[in-house]
């Protein structure tokens, strides 16, 4: 019988860690193969997250020499917020996982790099435990099923001084993951969601009714559900999951502030349009000043540049701090965040871009 061997996670971050592919190696080394293939896999054929992670290479970047750099900074306002620098931390669920201090440790890292940290409903850590006065971070919301259990958590969220709720909608039911059938994947018995179950209870099915479209389909947001919330908070609402033009436009017509083009890492439904593709149909409809967000594949700081190239206020990124957690807690999550900054930083000065606002797509090339 195969025996496996868990490393504990590192104190110190060893030399040979200097990109975002060598945690992901690290990282494996410190997480039960359950787990790891819980947090590499996607759904069915896993098309989109390879498609993700692939979608860059056909971006070629097109710099600009000899320009006046000297007051360059990674500065960017969304929503009326101003933040250090766009790289975000995307929400994960269920991260105790993957480190004993779970989101407690990513929150950490986040606040020291000044990323913006947005923080899962089905975190194992409550969000009264987290820093209240940080200025960055923002609260993501799995629809509760129905309307009165998902405000509480949104008072909750504006109680702890969160600054937006990020509405996820294109998951609605799980995607169908083979990697997780295949490792028998299952969270730990006991393991503690402060906010919600760790599945939202099921109606009950009655004779005839339809498994799916009676069952999680029928408990499942709406667009008037949307506008609801938005109706009945004083944070603004963003939509994560959106990638078709029409439901952007439908967004501006619900109440919503701002969107994340993202297919949810892969994990929900194989074949789904890649981000990037998603977030230039996406930019043609939207008035230029309404905040795109971008999510998937993110891995470089070149990644970073290219995204907000073709639109995107912002980018999320997942994998790559759970890779850092896993590895070293709140030191690696901090130290993956650098790489990046720092990849950014260095891509913005050699492609001749002093601010944020004057990356565009006179900087890129697509083949």
């Amino acid at each position: 019988m195969h025996t496996e061997t868990v490393l504990a996670p590192l104190t110190q971050i060893p030399a040979h860690l200097q990109t975002i592919a060598d945690y992901e190696v690290e990282a494996e080394k410190h997480l039960s193969n359950m787990v790891w293939q819980y947090l590499q896999g996607g759904s069915m054929d896993e098309h989109s997250v390879l498609g993700n992670l692939s979608q860059f290479e056909h971006i070629q970047l097109l710099p600009r020499m000899l320009k006046d750099l000297t007051q360059g900074h990674t500065a960017c306002e969304i929503l009326g917020q101003q933040f250090p620098h766009p790289i975000f931390v995307a929400p994960i669920g269920h991260q105790q996982q993957f480190h004993p201090e779970a989101e407690a440790a990513t929150a950490l890292a986040a606040e020291v790099l000044g990323s913006n940290m947005i923080l899962s409903t089905f975190t194992n850590t409550d969000m009264r435990t987290l820093k209240q006065d940080n200025p960055y971070k923002w609260f993501q919301l799995y629809w509760q099923g129905e309307r009165e259990k998902s405000l509480v958590l949104v008072k909750m969220a504006e109680a702890q001084q969160f600054k937006a709720i990020v509405v996820t909608v294109d998951s609605p039911h799980t995607g169908i993951r083979d990697r997780e059938r295949r490792v028998f994947f299952h969270l730990p018995e006991g393991m503690q969601h402060p906010h919600t179950p760790a599945h939202i209870p099921l109606p009950e099915l009655k004779d005839g009714d339809h498994p799916v479209f009676n069952g999680l389909m029928k408990i499942a947001p709406t667009w008037a559900d949307i506008l609801w919330l938005s109706q009945n908070t004083s944070l603004p609402i963003i939509l994560k999951g959106i990638v078709s033009p029409h439901d952007a436009k439908l967004a501006l017509q619900h109440g919503v502030q701002g969107i994340i083009v993202s297919n949810h890492g892969g994990r929900v439904l194989d074949g789904c349009i890649a981000p990037l593709t998603a977030l230039q149909l996406i930019k043609k409809v939207v008035p230029a000043d309404f905040p795109v967000l971008y999510d998937g594949g993110i891995r470089r700081g070149s990644d970073v540049f290219k995204a907000i190239a073709l639109g995107a206020a912002a980018v999320l990124v997942g994998r790559p701090c759970i890779y850092g957690l896993a590895t070293a807690g709140a030191l690696g999550v901090a130290h993956v965040l650098k790489i990046l900054k720092e990849e950014f930083e260095i891509t913005m000065a050699l492609m001749g871009t002093a601010t944020i606002d004057e990356i565009n797509e006179d900087y890129i090339f697509q083949k």
